[in-house]
């Protein structure tokens, strides 16, 4: 079944305005200073900020 009328380009891209992209937050490493994702290690000297704590099992021998 075809649509009964034309719809506009500005209806268009006005029901299509919320599948834009969102920027990426960056913040900057303390040591180097290299951009990096927040709550992770620097992926140019691996530094990791000793607040931030892991939850990891025991191993199991």
């Amino acid at each position: 079944m075809l649509p009964v009328k034309k719809m506009s380009k500005t209806r268009t891209r006005t029901r299509r305005s919320h599948h834009h992209l969102t920027a990426t937050n960056y913040s900057l490493c303390k040591q180097c200073g290299t951009a990096k994702l927040p709550h992770a290690a620097c992926g140019n000297c691996g530094y990791v900020n000793p607040k931030i704590t892991l939850k990891i099992g025991k191993e199991e021998k």
